[in-house]
């Protein structure tokens, strides 16, 4: 089965997740098939902590690709943050 995870990097006391999209028999750190976003959760207020293609997202889910718990969680944050800066408002004013 092919999962989308969470693959840690960084240093001690500096994680940094990537997301990445790997065969669920695979260790957390190895082998992976794509990546499609990072997690920084020590970002400093100028850094961008959280990116996700949700354009490649969607395509693994159509192939049947299943989002870990955490992964899940984080989309759903982000499609949050992502709504809330492209506004139906700011999105008219945009096309005008």
């Amino acid at each position: 089965m092919v999962v989308i995870r969470l693959a840690r990097g960084g240093a001690k006391n500096r994680p940094f997740f990537n997301m990445v999209v790997a065969d669920s028999r695979n260790r957390r750190d190895g082998r992976f098939i794509e990546r499609v976003g990072f997690y920084n959760p020590v970002a400093a207020d100028g850094e961008e902590s959280l990116r996700v293609q949700l354009d490649r997202l969607s395509f693994w889910q159509g192939r049947g690709a299943q989002l870990s718990p955490t992964v899940a969680r984080l989309v759903k944050q982000f499609s949050a943050k992502a709504g809330a800066l492209v506004s139906p408002a700011g999105a008219q004013a945009a096309a005008s």
